[in-house]
Order: structure tokens, then sequence, then C-alpha cells
């Protein structure tokens, strides 16, 4: 069976409600697909416009209700309102019948009064995240999807290029978003880490749900594979940390090792020395396997020419903007070693060691635009994605 690529739009008020954590829960745990793009972007009253009549104009010839009730939607629920602009969330899927495999989870639209309370069982994302109301003449009263995916696999391709296209052209974090009070407002930056997407799982989702208790607003996204260079400089001044707290101690430990083990004793200076010898090598091993951790590939086994190259664990970076951003989410994160962590913060919840601690917070606002540089946040990869997969279509 072909590779499909299929995408999923997360709705401005499933963003807005904050329930984008548990779609993703939803949607990445009950497929074997891969999630190779995500992007927030904020459509223009001409991009929303193209998008709703291609949608009527598909969906319409075969179901007028539908068809009518989904352009009515888009119109009314992306369009910028007093030249604000909404954000929406792409999330893109590849893999074989990736639309049909996405479709069945997203679920369908029911407007028929008579059918459509018998069909929900909870199982699908528009089951427990959409509404619709209807009034006593079975009259759409109140419409929301949740999320909008296409029903096959035409459909798709009949709207990827239209998306790429814009995507590519708009900055990869949202900006002028308007705020009651603008004092203290910041910016930080969260990566969900490579142990979160070894195999499908809720917790990517389940993780971004946690953060959505702080109160703050996901500007930004993008799925990354860091290169061991992009690791090293994002790293870097964790590495004389790690020398000045780790060899020390591992001096002392290998002195006592080997006074015990030889049954000898050595000169108190030896510590001192065997911090150089043997201290600063374990600090820096600390080092290569956070590095590896990130990156998938450890600096000290990797030829530097390779080290500019995508790496091969895969990560989810993510930006929010508001007031006190960066201590909001650090105090949603919790500390860097689960076992001393708060419950109910993400590291207690998902973290197992000071290593594998599931997820990256800015420590400050300057640190937050230092990182945010290093993995390339003004860029994104989802219109050369769907750029590059219609290209082997020959589209």
């Amino acid at each position: 069976m072909a590779v499909e690529l299929t995408y999923v739009l997360i709705t401005p008020y499933t963003i807005l409600k904050s329930r984008t954590g548990g779609v993703m829960a939803r949607l990445l745990s009950r497929t074997d697909l891969e999630l190779v793009g995500a992007q927030i972007f904020s459509p223009t009253a001409e991009l929303t416009k193209e998008y709703a009549d291609s949608v009527y104009e598909t969906i319409g010839r075969r179901d007028k209700e539908s068809a009518t009730m989904l352009r009515n939607y888009i119109i009314a629920s992306f369009s910028p309102v007093n030249n604000v602009r909404r954000r929406v969330m792409m999330l893109l899927f590849k893999g074989e019948n990736a639309c049909k495999k996405v479709y069945s989870i997203v679920g369908g639209i029911h407007p028929d009064a008579k059918t459509r309370d018998s069909k929900i069982t909870g199982e699908t994302v528009r089951d427990t995240y959409a509404d619709l109301l209807l009034d006593e003449n079975g009259d759409v009263r109140y419409f929301e999807p949740a999320v909008l995916t296409p029903p096959d696999y035409e459909y798709s391709l009949e709207r990827l290029e239209m998306f790429a296209k814009f995507a590519g052209s708009q900055p990869n974090l949202v900006e002028h978003l308007q705020y009651d009070d603008n004092q203290d407002i910041e910016r930080t930056l969260t990566i969900i880490k490579p142990d979160n997407w070894r195999y499908p799982s809720s917790k990517p989702g389940n993780i971004i749900d946690i953060f959505s208790r702080a109160g703050l607003r996901i500007i930004g996204c993008k799925i990354f594979e860091m290169p061991i260079k992009d690791a090293l400089e994002f790293y870097g001044p964790v590495k004389d940390v790690l020398r000045e707290k780790l060899a020390p101690r591992m001096g002392e430990k290998a002195k006592e090792i080997l006074e015990r083990e030889l049954k000898i004793k050595l000169p108190a200076n030896s510590a001192n020395e065997l911090t150089g010898i043997v201290g600063v090598q374990y600090a820096d091993d600390q080092f290569n396997q956070i590095v590896g951790f990130m990156s998938g590939k450890r600096p000290d086994e990797c030829p530097p020419e390779d080290y500019s190259k995508p790496g091969v664990a895969k990560c989810m970076i993510l930006v929010y903007e508001g007031k006190n951003a960066v201590k909001k989410i650090r105090d949603v994160l919790g500390p860097t070693d689960p076992t001393k962590a708060p419950s109910g913060t993400v590291r207690k919840e998902f973290g197992q060691d000071i290593m594998v601690n599931t997820a990256h917070a800015s420590d400050s606002v300057e640190s937050a635009q230092r990182e945010m540089g290093i993995v390339k946040m003004n860029c994104n990869t989802v219109s050369s994605i769907i750029f590059d997969y219609l290209k082997g279509r020959g589209k």
C-alpha cells in the first residue's frame, strides 16, 4: 500500500479552549503513523475563503448539507476578527493508508438529527471535543468540529498544496496577539524530548495538556530532529557545570575505590589529580550522553563532518507567550530530577531520571531567545515536506 501524507487542522476554538493536548494525545496514541510536521499559522481572509470554497466544492458533490455547514463554519471561525488573525495548528501525518486511519480517529460529522446522537460513542476526537447543537426543527444552531481533516486521499491532495504555499509564506511565530495588559509578556521555549516519541503514545499530547494549565498561548511549534552541532551549542553551558559539579565528586570517589580495592592509603592531594584524570572524563561522558539523547548520536562516536546532519531522534518544540511565561512553564514542568518534582508536574508524571526527564523549558527570557536561535525557530519544514511529497507524486 502506498505511503500517504495527510493533515489535521486543530481549529482556533480548540486552541483557544486549551484542548490541543487532548486532541493530539488521541491522534498520536491510536495510530502507527508518523507525525512528520507541525506548524501554527494564522489564516488570512483570502486563505479562509479559498479553503472554505474548496471544501464546499468537494464535499458538496455528495453531501450539500454538510458542505454548507463546513463552509459557513470555516468562514466564521477562521477569518480574522478586527484585523486580528486567529491561530490554527496543522499536523502532518505520514504512512500507509494515512487518510483513512486519521479520519477514523477524528470521526465524521453527523448533521442528521435522527442519526447523530446514536453515532456518538466517545471513541473519536469529535465525539469528545466537537459540538453540534440542533434546534427543534433539526436545523443546526451551533457547530464546532474541533479539528478538520480530509476524509480521503484525493481530498487531501487537493488541499495540501494550498496549505503548503501559505505556510511557507508565513513566519513560524505568530505575531501581534492581543492582551488585556501587555506588561510582563514573555516568550519561552519548551521541548518535548525524544523519549516521548519512541513509540505511538499519548504522552506528547498529555504533556501539552499539562502545560496548558499555565494559561499561556502557543505561538509557534515544529517537529525537529536536532543535529549534533545544534545539541552541542544548545547544551554547551551545561558542560562546564557538569565539570564543576561532577568532576571533583568523581575524583573523591575514584580515590575511595582505589584505596579500597588496592588496600593502600593515597596522598590527600591524589583526589585532585584523579579529578583531572577521571572526574573530567566522567563529566564529559555525561555531557556526551545528553547530546546523544537529544540528537540520537553521541558526538564522540560520529565524525565531525556528520555534526550538521539532521539527528535521528525526534522532538517537538513549542514557543509559549504570555505574562511571566518563563516562570509559569517552569513551575508546571517541575525540577530537573523527577523524583523531587511536585505531583501534577510534567516531570513527576512522565520523567524517569535526571537524564530522561521528558521535557525542557527555558530558564530565562534571554535563554529562550538564545535557544530559539539555535533551533531556528523562525523556520519550519512543513511547507517543504508537502512540496517534496507532491513532487514525488509528479504533482
